[in-house]
């Protein structure tokens, strides 16, 4: 099922996004570039592993984990937490836990497009990105290239 998000995604819209990243306590300037910034996000799938790249102006990050498996991650805002992506239906849940504090990502495909809402909890604060990916959309993993 991780198929369906294996592609190069494009952030197209972005609501509540400030919000949420004062929640996580993201500094001012900061905050700013990431308003302005439109990522690349790129999926794949290699041997059994699951990867996420996140490609900017900005900062590029990448992450890559079994599939209900704790990982370490380092976030764009530099915070390191222990991170668990699963499968739930059709949805990839990504949860981050750093110094007592969670978020999550819930990424799902609609319309073509995927949607991923972002939920930092204590306080509430919701956030949604939607990317699009160019059509017709082939991805070949590196090792295939």
């Amino acid at each position: 099922m991780v198929e369906a998000f294996c592609a190069t995604w494009k952030l197209t819209d972005s609501q509540n996004f400030d919000e949420y990243m004062k929640a996580l306590g993201v500094g001012f300037a900061t905050r700013q570039v990431g308003n302005v910034t439109k990522p690349t996000v790129i999926i794949s799938q290699e041997a059994d592993k699951v990867v996420i790249r996140t490609q900017s102006t900005f900062k590029n990050t990448e992450i890559s984990f079994h599939l209900g498996e704790e990982f370490d991650e380092t976030t764009a805002d530099d915070r390191n937490c222990k991170s668990v992506v699963s499968l739930d239906g059709d949805k990839l849940v990504h949860v981050q836990k750093w110094d007592g504090k969670e978020t999550n990502f819930v990424r799902e495909i609609k319309d073509g497009k995927m949607v991923m809402v972002s939920n930092r909890n204590s306080p509430v604060v919701p956030s949604s990105l939607a990317l699009s990916a160019p059509a017709p959309h082939l991805f070949l993993p590196p090792s295939l290239l």
